[in-house]
């Protein structure tokens, strides 16, 4: 199946139905008086998170949505039936946006969690409703009103606890599918990854945690270069990143300087999202002597003395049962601080903070591919002659 992480889709709630204006008309029966029904509410439309969906692919195909109205109140008092809610099952990690106004409406985290995006119309009342000691044949009534109707623009952000960073043939591919049930396809020309991709890491019976890799990148993504930064979204949301640097890159490119470049790119893309704890990841080791290695990490060290360096090989299967181990106490203990209300709530921030440059960014890639689209275009001529 395709992987689509944005959509935009229109949704419209049903309106509400009137009200009926009716009198009571019956043999035999003296003073009949008003008899007019209700009308019924209109139908709301709601997102619903749903666990069994990776993709937005559907609301390509299907970008319309409309509730239905409630229907008219009728006489003897009898209200109008409401109308049909609808639920659109979206993947876990939605951000729901209204396009008209940037705000960002809701975050579905949760399988089950509910998002109502447009409210159904609010019945019209019958003239029933008016009948009083001082106006006993009411002739007034109202109209349902409308369901309200918004553009919304939906972007998916996987929900994973570790993301892994790098240039292309990093090695991103290669370890995830070491430690997880992952296959993403893997190749040794550049972009192999075109999608992201999710594995489940199991550290031991009762221990896992869920990794993501990202396409790779390259020098100049955050202006479109390569593949862009447009799926490291997927990697917003991450407790930990882990940014694998190729220790022997066949380029001859320098690792060290490789690290500054992709953290450059991230930082901006999203100034915040490089306040995420990264991990800097030497893949290849095999490839490398002991000595060229141990003067490696010396430099590695004077340019980023804060990050936490591991290395690996995940064709020879070296260092990655380390890496795990490390990981997995890692992420617990930041499991234990989130019972902290304010580490919590900095946490809290910090994700809105990074989902606003998430926002932010994507608007501008597509303000900046409508600008090229004119430009982009093929047009050719053709002369006719009588």
């Amino acid at each position: 199946m395709q992987f689509i992480d944005e959509a935009m889709i229109t949704v419209q709630a049903g309106n509400g139905g009137g009200g009926c204006l009716s009198f009571r008309r019956e043999k035999y029966i003296e003073r009949g008086g008003p008899d007019g029904g209700n009308g019924g509410d209109g139908g709301d439309v709601y997102l619903l998170g749903d666990e069994s969906l990776n993709t937005l692919i559907d609301f390509q195909y299907q970008p319309q949505y409309r509730a239905k109205k409630g229907e008219n109140g009728g006489g003897r008092n009898k209200t109008g039936a409401g109308g049909e809610s609808i639920y659109l099952k979206v993947p876990i990690g939605t951000t729901v946006v209204d396009e008209d106004t940037q705000e960002i409406l809701y975050d579905i985290e949760k399988a089950g969690e509910k998002a109502l995006v447009a409210r159904g119309g609010r019945r019209g009342v019958g003239n029933a409703a008016f009948k009083s000691s001082t106006n006993r044949s009411p002739r007034q009534t109202t109209q349902g009103e409308p369901g309200e109707y918004r553009s919304l623009r939906l972007q998916l952000k996987l929900i994973a606890d570790v993301g892994l960073l790098g240039r292309p043939n990093a090695g991103k591919s290669t370890l995830i599918s070491r430690v997880s049930a992952a296959r993403p396809k893997i190749a040794d020309y550049p972009f192999t990854t075109l999608t992201p991709s999710l594995g489940i890491v199991k550290v031991a019976l009762d221990s896992s945690f869920v990794m993501a890799d990202i396409p790779g990148l390259i020098e100049g993504a955050a202006e479109g270069v390569g593949l862009g930064t447009r799926f490291l979204r997927h990697v917003a949301r991450c407790k930990v990143l882990l940014h694998l640097v190729d220790a022997s890159p066949e380029d001859e490119s320098d690792p060290v300087k490789n690290i500054s470049m992709i953290e450059e790119e991230l930082a901006r893309y999203s100034s915040y999202l490089i306040q995420r704890p990264i991990w800097i990841i030497l893949s290849k080791i095999d490839q490398l002597e002991a000595r060229q290695i141990e003067k490696l990490l010396e430099r590695i060290k004077i340019r980023h003395p804060e990050r936490e360096v591991e290395m690996i090989s995940s064709h020879a299967g070296q260092g990655i049962d380390a890496l795990l181990n490390k990981l997995m106490p890692f992420l617990s203990q930041l499991g234990d601080k989130m019972k902290d209300e304010q580490f919590a709530a900095a946490q809290k921030d910090l994700e809105r903070k990074i989902t606003n440059d998430v926002l932010s960014r994507s608007q501008s890639e597509r303000d900046a591919k409508l600008q090229r689209a004119p430009d982009d275009l093929d047009v050719e001529v053709i002369h006719v002659t009588d």
